[in-house]
Formats: structure tokens, sequence, C-alpha cells
């Protein structure tokens, strides 16, 4: 999970000045290894008496609450163990009887100053005394986070609005250790398109499954960056850099954010579109390498890779797309689809009017867009039969498909050679329906 964490953050280009493989000064930063850390904390707590050892067993936590749930009440925890006597403990001690460690939650209200929704203030009324070393020795979150923050001087806390009823207890513990409060700032969650909290039923659920799916970073940056925060004015498509001058956490809305994976393709499409040609190359080579399709000539070559490219790209959203609508112009042998069948290749004679075709692309000079166009209309006048006819049956005889991007474009990419070998095969695949 953490080596996760890491190569997604550095996917999307974010470093750290601090913090795992980076080292510093306050090492060891997972927590795992903090827990004496954390143990020394908890007996400085009871020292001072802001907090108590609780010997209460599961059953008789679960019996309390059930008891409050059928008087309808909210439960917390009732202090039976911090009434016990010296001898009470001690006795309980002496035969094993396993503990946990509670905060003392002193009377009164706490407050604190949240950068995104103002000041916000509990009565610790409503606030109980909660673990933060459990039975088996482990710290709880509540105690661990806010040791880590006194320890590596952190000076702010941004955390999502899920977190806000736990701020409380961790001012009051910065409270018990004497050390300042962060600044917190609460931002909004992020929600999938049913406005449910976003989780691994709506999609990918990592970092890298988007880099994988064929998102660019930059893309990915941009498109976070703005779930809930705005520049202030209409500005979409920021750079890295812009992003970095225009933030400020005054900025955040209040509002949950939906991950609308539709304008996270419209973004990544923006992004391709503007990406120089040897980038787009880099990328898109890797990606049709993984699909096992770069022997293709149309791949080895460089200059001819770069046309496919630009003939795909107008068409694409995501790096992946350049497999799937390349496929079938880099691919040895071209496979129709059955809904191409049905709709282009019904026409009369269509083995003929192809066969006709073939003939005159074989002496159509030079093999460029215009000429190959004029060859194609022409035939089509020529045979008594509407252009689009046989436009829309070449396009399944080079792709197996009924889009495709422009086809005079692709047949001059694939070549003279390349485009009469698929109108025969065109031509012998009729000729078996027969």
């Amino acid at each position: 999970m953490v080596t996760g964490i890491l190569d997604g953050l550095r996917w999307l280009g974010l470093d750290w000045d601090e913090g795992p493989e980076a080292g510093g000064p306050h090492t060891p930063y997972f927590q795992s290894q903090r827990v004496e850390r954390y143990r020394a904390a908890v007996a400085s707590l009871l020292e001072s008496g802001r907090a108590y050892r609780c010997y209460c067993t599961p059953d008789r936590l679960r019996e309390e609450r059930e008891r409050a749930e059928q008087r309808g009440a909210a439960w917390q925890y009732d202090r039976a163990c911090l009434a016990l006597t010296d001898d009470d403990r001690h006795a309980r001690e002496a035969s094993g009887v396993p503990y946990a460690v509670r905060f003392r939650v002193r009377p009164g209200h706490t407050a604190f100053d949240d950068a995104v929704h103002g000041t916000i203030e509990f009565d610790t009324v409503n606030v109980e005394d909660f673990v933060i070393l459990r039975s088996d020795g482990l710290p709880t979150y509540h105690l661990s986070v806010v040791v880590d923050d006194v320890d590596m001087q952190i000076t702010d806390v941004i955390r999502g609005d899920d977190h806000i009823s736990n701020t409380p207890k961790h001012v009051l513990l910065f409270e018990a250790f004497g050390s300042p409060v962060p600044r917190f700032a609460h931002v909004p969650l992020i929600l999938g398109a049913d406005k449910k909290r976003l989780s691994k039923r709506h999609g990918a659920t990592s970092v890298m499954e988007y880099a994988r799916q064929g998102y660019l970073p930059e893309a990915m940056v941009n498109f976070l960056a703005l779930l809930g925060w705005s520049p202030g004015d209409d500005r979409e498509l920021m750079s890295r850099q812009e992003l970095i001058d225009s933030f400020s956490l005054d900025k955040i809305s209040g509002g949950n954010a939906v991950f609308n994976t539709d304008k996270l393709d419209w973004m990544n499409a923006q992004y391709l579109s503007r990406l120089p040609a040897g980038e787009l190359a880099r990328h898109a080579q890797a990606i049709i390498q993984e699909a096992g399709l770069a022997d293709s000539p149309l791949v080895r070559d460089q200059a001819a890779f770069s046309r496919l490219l630009e003939l795909l790209r107008p068409r694409v959203k995501r790096l992946t797309d350049f497999v799937d609508q390349g496929r079938p112009l880099v691919a040895s042998a071209v496979e129709y689809e059955p809904d191409a069948i049905e709709k282009h290749l019904g026409a009369p004679d269509l083995a003929g009017h192809i066969a006709v075709l073939a003939e005159a692309l074989a002496q159509v000079s030079p093999f460029d867009e215009p000429h190959v166009e004029g060859a194609v209309r022409g035939t089509a006048a020529a045979r008594g039969i509407k252009a689009g006819v046989l436009i829309h049956a070449v396009r399944v005889a080079l792709t197996g498909r009924t889009a495709s991007p422009g086809l005079f474009e692709m047949m001059t990419l694939l070549g003279r050679e390349e485009t009469i070998a698929r109108l025969k095969a065109l031509i012998t695949f009729l000729a078996s329906r027969k």
C-alpha cells in the first residue's frame, strides 16, 4: 500500500522534502516504527492526570451501549474506571486484567479556526473520554496523529470534512501535551456520480490505475486540483505552476465535489491535443508496445508512426484509445465487425466495385489524398453507385469497423500496397459469403 501511494505521487510529479525514502530530521516516518514513542506519550498523560486506565470489558461496554439505544439515548462512556480507587486498580493489575487507556476530556468548550469553514466550536460534554491506547498496547489514530504532528512540527493539517468531528479530540490532545495547535483545513469529500462517497464501486481504486487507463499525469493533477477548489475565474486548463500560483485555502468550496469521469476524459483529451509530437510518441509507443502491437511497420517507422498518431489524435480521450483506434491499422489482419458487415457490405456486386477500385488505385500517381479520393469517387461514378456505398465498404476493408479516422488519410498512411491488399482480402471475404 505504501509503495502504491509513493508511486502514485511520483507519477503525478509530486515530490516531498521530508518523509519516506527522502529522510529528514524527524525519522522514523512509519507509525509502525514509532510505537514506543506513542507509549511514552501515553505515560506522560497518565502521569499528568490527563488520561487513566480503563479495565472495562468489551461485554460491559456493549451492554451499556445497548441499554442506551433501548432508551433512545446516545451512549458515552460513563467514566466508571475513573472512579476506581488505587486499591481497585492495583487489584485488577495484580490479577492481570487487561486495560486500555482513555483520555480524560476536560469540561467546557474547545474551538479551532478552520481555514475553509471558519471557527468551529464544540461543547466537550459531547466528547466522551476516548481511547488513546488499546488493550493490546497499540495506539489509536487520535493519539498517533497528534504525537506525529507534535514531534514533526506540523503547522498545517489538511484533510477531509469527515475528520471535523475528530478535530476537537485532537485539539484537546495538543493542549494536554502543551503544544501549539496546527492550522486545520477540512476540505470537501470526493463523491461519485451517484453523490455517494467515492469508492472502488465507482471504478479505479488507486492513482496508478488511472495511469494504466491512459490518463496523463498533468491532466490528472489539473482535474484533481479543481475538485472543490476554483481559481476564482473561468480557467479550467491550468499548468502546475499556474495552480501553485493561484491556490489558496480560502478558495476551497464548502460543498462536496463530484468525481466526473466525463470531465476527466475531456480534460485529458485537451492535454493530449496540446502534447508535443515527440512527447506524444513516447507515451503512445509505451502503451502500444504493452498491447503487443509494436512490430507493425506503421509503428516501427518513426515518420509513419507520427502520421498515425496525428491521424488518431483528434479522436482520442485517453492514451489507451490510441491502441483501440489504431489496432485495425497496425494489426496484420483485419477483423470485420458484425455490425459493419450488416450495414455496409450488402450492396449488389460490391466485390466487383471493389475490384475495379483496386485496379484504379494501382494506377494512381502520386498516391496522396486528393488522387486517392478522386479514384474512389471516380470509380463510384463509373459504376453508377453512390460514392458513400464505396466509401463505407472501403472503410470496412481497411479497419473492419463502421467508424474510423478520415478514409483517404488512412489509405495514404497505409500506402498503395497495403490498401490494395486489404481490398483484395475483402473481395475474398465477400466471395466466401455467397
